[in-house]
């Protein structure tokens, strides 16, 4: 069975040392991180490295680089430099920037900077980024043409763009180290609503098996055995289980079932 990561997005708002005992209390095999530098003291990086020292939990992600249309690039860095330090096998990135050719150049630089620590650097792609869709995203990376890009699908980013489930099982399986994995209703947001494409990805995501997304399928067209990240953001389930570790424990129940079953 895959193991199964605690994304930061199923508890926002809390703090890091917060969700690593949040995973933890829900038996997940690894945990995710959202990071961002500003906010990291060297305190906080000490509380963070041991907590994930106290309950062993493998970091699996930290997240997210926004790249932007000019940005610099050294809060970017600030990232990856906190995810080496704590262990991180993957930093998540998404662009708003419609120059491809500028978030291949930025994503080539921050996974030249990822060399030391050889995290990889994963592009997600999604109707809510200048990256809208699979194909879009798979040119960007080839173009980058680093050993350390990489790849990040998530289902319902993969439905609300319309890509194709069967060009993903295409994807050369060295580009996919982690899937982020939910199931979200079957009926979509209107593109053209930005407020309802947002709300939709971060209040409306339900519990592997019980929404309409044909999960299933996306599920035998990635890599066998890859870590899935459980990207669960979902003000239902926020609302049915204000306790955090509760709220884990839910989460991991519900998505080891749905694998035992696919």
């Amino acid at each position: 069975m895959n193991p199964i990561s605690f994304a930061a997005g199923i508890v926002p708002g809390a703090g890091p040392v917060e969700t690593i005992h949040a995973a933890a209390a829900g038996g997940f095999d690894m945990t995710g991180l959202w990071v961002e530098p500003e906010q990291w003291t060297p305190t906080l990086l000490r509380e963070a490295k041991a907590a994930l020292a106290e309950t062993g939990l493998p970091l699996l992600d930290v997240e997210v680089i926004w790249i932007k249309p000019g940005d610099d690039l050294a809060a970017h860095k600030a990232c990856i430099d906190i995810g080496a330090e704590l262990g991180a096998k993957n930093v998540l990135c998404v662009s708003s920037d419609p120059d491809m050719g500028a978030t291949a150049a930025r994503l080539a630089a921050l996974c030249e900077h990822a060399e030391g620590s050889q995290m990889r650097v994963a592009l997600e792609f999604g109707i809510f980024t200048e990256v809208r869709n699979l194909e879009m995203a798979l040119a960007v990376l080839d173009a980058v043409a680093h050993p350390l890009r990489a790849l990040l699908i998530d289902p319902i980013h993969v439905d609300r763009s319309g890509s194709a489930i069967e060009a993903i099982a295409q994807v050369p399986r060295e580009l996919l180290p982690y899937a982020q994995f939910c199931d979200a209703p079957a009926e979509r947001p209107d593109p053209s609503d930005f407020n309802a494409i947002i709300t939709d990805a971060i209040d409306l995501r339900e519990q592997c098996g019980e929404g309409g997304l044909p999960l299933g399928a996306m599920y035998r067209a990635l890599p066998p055995g890859i870590p899935l990240s459980i990207e669960l953001r979902s003000k239902a389930l926020r609302e049915g289980f204000p306790d955090l570790g509760e709220r884990a424990k839910a989460v991991a129940a519900a998505t080891r079932n749905w694998l035992a079953d696919h």
